[in-house]
């Protein structure tokens, strides 16, 4: 122990070294600077509380190739994207004129504010997503039912919120001064990689206070193979009595062949040739589906992933693909942009599925993890950190679970002292910085829970069907009803009707273009022209 402490003073030490350099004043917009966006996804569902049966509404565009409102996996679940913005309230206000133009055209049905489905009976009930007759849209269909044959439909239908976050220019030159660096593309893609390892170690803490999914409805254990051991309440209820967040755990969307690549994030070269082994070694099991039976795709193909896009993680990073481009040829291109943040469950609690503290809180775990320390980390240390994350996600509020920190059973909540304690600092900086105190207020009220697990949205999710002995249905329905009822009718705060007309008519006329470009062209020559390209490392190849 007495060699942690002192490794544990000498990181102290960097690290409050690089805080003091953020904390001056001539580094301000270096830290006002972070840009965010948020993907929210949510389930379209009848007043009886089943999956809507209708398609995706004509009066929001076409999903293909809509900016904002498009879909996911499943022609039921909808998928609202923010532009960038570095302003937490527009992008607050963006989310919420998204919602609100799309209650317009939902007549009757609603919207899901839970991560986990509704009553799903017959898989039959779950439609994948349509996106007409062109060729990217056909292959986009085509991926999901893939999907569908691979894990089943149940996991087609889960939703959560992506986090979209980026470092400025500026905050990412200071670190490259701090470290006697050359600031380039290179060096920004390394801090990216550095962020993700230490993301990796200390994610468990999103489920932790933000899980949101403890419970869910029998019917959807019919849709998956895993043996959980779960409590009952109600009519069609099950839960885990400390679980925080059941959509991140094995009942959700995993590929466990994924595990035999070992892909890793020390390097972007290293990160990049996983993902690319992903989509040209063939597997086993996904093999035996068939491609192409009695002349009707199946899949997209028979390898361990389709697409990159079927790659399961909490995180992934970023750059925006050029036409043609792959997500890794757009890496490689160009390095890291951003991040992705993939473990949020929807917030229950709030009517857009996200909330400002929310955002706060994030901006300041990624700034913790892109400024402390950041070793490689090897396939071995990143299976104990998955582990830790699936300890979380099933049991985190048990107030006698430890992790594994170093080969050392650490309690969580001393662990979790000592993140606080750091967020705190980085807090009072950025605060600083924005002349408020925002951030720290947001640092006070998450550590009330961790002095009290059951102030998490798990525990206020589980406290509220156990007190009220409702189940998860009756909950749900409840705020779709009341969500609907706030934002209905509400006047838009950040973009104009006019302005999504115009994005309406554009991705209209946009997929018609494409269908009559595609008209006489051939899918299987389609495929096989992207699957060559997507093999190397770039699409002109």
């Amino acid at each position: 122990m007495a060699r942690r402490y002192k490794a544990g003073k000498i990181l102290q030490s960097q690290f409050a070294e690089l805080l003091a350099t953020l904390a001056k004043s001539e580094h301000v917009n270096a830290l006002r600077g972070i840009q965010r966006g948020v993907e929210r996804e949510t389930l379209r569902i009848t007043e009886q509380g089943k999956l809507a049966a209708t398609p995706h509404p004509k009066g929001l565009g076409a999903a293909l190739k809509h900016p904002l409102i498009t879909t996911d996996y499943a022609e039921t679940l909808m998928e609202f994207i923010t532009p960038v913005a570095s302003d937490i309230n527009v992008t607050l206000e963006q989310l919420a004129d998204i919602h609100k133009v799309t209650y317009q055209e939902l007549g009757d049905e609603l919207l899901w504010p839970l991560s986990m489905p509704c009553f799903v009976g017959s898989a039959d009930d779950i439609v994948i997503a349509q996106y007409g007759k062109s060729n990217t849209g056909r292959m986009k269909t085509l991926y999901r039912k893939g999907l569908t044959y691979r894990y089943g439909g149940g996991m087609q239908i889960i939703a959560g919120v992506h986090f979209n976050f980026s470092l400025s220019d500026e905050f990412l030159a200071l670190l490259a001064e701090h470290e006697n660096k050359t600031f380039n593309q290179d060096f920004i893609s390394t801090k990216y990689f550095h962020l993700i390892r230490n993301y990796k170690r200390v994610c468990w803490i999103i489920p932790y206070l933000f899980g949101a999914s403890p419970a869910i409805c029998k019917s959807f254990l019919q849709h998956t193979e895993d043996n959980i051991e779960f409590s009952s309440m109600g009519k069609g209820t099950v839960y885990r009595p400390y679980g925080t967040s059941l959509r991140m755990s094995d009942l959700g969307y995993t590929n466990k062949e994924q595990a035999d690549l070992k892909i890793t994030y020390n390097t972007l070269e290293e990160y990049v040739g996983g993902l690319r082994r992903a989509i040209t070694k063939e597997s086993t099991r996904f093999s035996k589906i068939g491609v192409k039976v009695d002349g009707e795709y199946r899949q997209l193909n028979n390898n361990i992933l389709q697409i990159e896009n079927e790659f399961y993680s909490a995180i992934r990073p970023k750059r925006v693909a050029r036409s043609g481009e792959t997500p890794t040829q757009a890496l490689e291109r160009g390095g890291v942009e951003y991040i992705e943040v993939r473990a949020l469950d929807v917030n229950p609690f709030s009517p857009v599925g996200i909330t400002a503290e929310q955002i706060r809180f994030l901006d300041l775990l990624l700034i913790y993890c892109a400024i402390s320390p950041s070793k490689e980390m090897s396939w071995d240390e990143q299976v104990i950190a998955d582990k830790n994350f699936n300890r979380v996600v099933m049991d985190g509020r048990n107030p006698r679970l430890t992790l594994n920190d170093n080969n050392y059973e650490r309690p969580i909540s001393d662990w979790l002292e000592d993140i606080f304690a750091d967020l705190q600092q980085i807090a009072k900086v950025m605060d600083g910085a924005n002349h408020s105190s925002d951030y720290s207020n947001t640092v006070a009220q998450q550590y009330r829970c961790v002095l009290n697990p059951e102030l998490t949205l798990s525990g206020q999710f589980l406290s509220h069907l156990l007190e009220n002995q409702i189940d998860n249905s009756e909950f749900g329905m409840t705020l779709a009803r009341q969500y609907k009822q706030q934002l209905t009718g509400k006047p838009l705060a950040y973009f104009s009707e006019a302005e999504f007309e115009r994005l309406r008519d554009a991705s209209l006329t946009a997929q018609a273009d494409l269908e009559a470009q595609d008209a006489n062209s051939s899918f299987d020559d389609f495929l096989q022209e992207y699957f060559r390209r997507a093999a190397c490392q770039s699409p002109d190849c």
